[in-house]
């Protein structure tokens, strides 16, 4: 799986996770904010997020705070899978 097609996937799999219903992923944009003055997305986001790397990937975040870095924007998520991914 390329970059573009994980970056695609990721997108599709936020907006199922976080029920951001109405929203399609090219409104989403690779390097826009998760957090803040992008998506909005809260703290309760953020531990969807973590399950999300966890179940689908295989990546257990051993520090929480880990997450702020990785949920920076899809395509940081996107590099980080690609990097750490054991499935």
């Amino acid at each position: 799986m390329n970059m573009d097609e994980l970056i695609l996937e990721l997108k599709q799999e936020i907006i199922k996770v976080l029920n951001l219903e109405g929203m399609t992923p090219e409104e989403i944009a690779d390097d826009g904010e998760l957090f803040g003055q992008g998506l909005g997305l809260d703290s309760i986001d953020a531990l969807e997020l973590i399950v999300l790397l966890e179940k689908n990937y295989g990546i257990k975040l051993q520090n929480p705070a880990q997450g702020k870095e990785i949920f920076k924007s899809v395509r940081v998520m996107a590099e980080f899978i690609h990097a750490n991914r054991t499935k």
